[in-house]
């Protein structure tokens, strides 16, 4: 049996506080309600191929998606081992495509090749400055716009940019994370666990918004969901 597997890559949906969760080659959506208990599972956990036909025999679709992050409107970068592609995922229509790609990350973001995100990103999320993006690779982590494809800021471990993290399950690797629809908020998830955290762009005063938390227990319409063990 393969090893069970939690949230592999989250993608904030352009409809206000709904957020897919990719798991294996497998998604869900929700309607997501920070800080209280009134989500909703939006789809059944479905293949990836079934909700985004475009992506029907890429590697996103057969081995999963590793990350995401949003760019414009419906617009979203994905990831899949060494390959990216550049797609609009035209929420809750069956009508997406892909605008770029695939191709491998080294040739989407020049910036990348021969670092660790070449091989492969574990998790990214928007800054709410400009088009900013940070992106996490095992203890890693750096800064990227979408706009120029390029790396703004030396590549960093996690404690030196969010020192909140530090002493958390957090400060060696994430598995996926996602901008919040509430501004400067964002979710960090890894194995069954995940956390809130308030984000200070370009500084490092980031606090926790909640505890550590069981993922099924802070988003109950996950419960008989994850983990996914096939």
């Amino acid at each position: 049996m393969s090893d069970p597997v939690y949230i592999d890559a989250a993608l904030p949906s352009s409809k206000p506080f709904q957020v897919y969760f990719f798991m294996k080659n497998k998604y869900v959506r929700l309607y997501y309600t920070p800080g209280a208990l009134g989500d909703e599972l939006m789809t059944p956990l479905e293949l990836v191929s079934a909700g985004f036909p475009s992506l029907a025999g890429t590697p996103f679709a057969e081995q999963g998606i590793d990350c995401s992050f949003n760019t414009e409107g419906s617009e979203a970068y994905i990831f899949s081992d060494k390959n990216c592609a550049y797609i609009d995922y035209a929420p809750n229509t069956g009508n997406d495509r892909i605008l770029v790609g695939p191709i491998t990350i080294a040739e989407m973001f020049p910036d990348l090749t021969n670092t660790v995100f070449a091989e492969g990103v574990d998790g990214a999320f928007r800054s709410s400055i400009g088009k900013e993006v940070y992106i996490f690779k095992g203890a890693k982590y750096t800064r990227i716009t979408y706009d120029t494809n390029k790396r703004i800021i030396d590549i960093l471990d996690i404690t030196e940019g969010f020192p909140v993290l530090k002493g958390t399950i957090f400060e060696n690797g994430i598995d996926a994370c996602f901008s919040s629809h509430l501004e400067n908020e964002v979710y960090l998830f890894k194995g069954d666990h995940y956390v809130r955290m308030k984000v200070t762009p370009h500084e490092t005063n980031d606090t926790l918004v909640s505890a550590v938390t069981p993922i099924v227990e802070g988003w109950p319409p996950l419960k008989g969901i994850l983990p996914v063990t096939e």
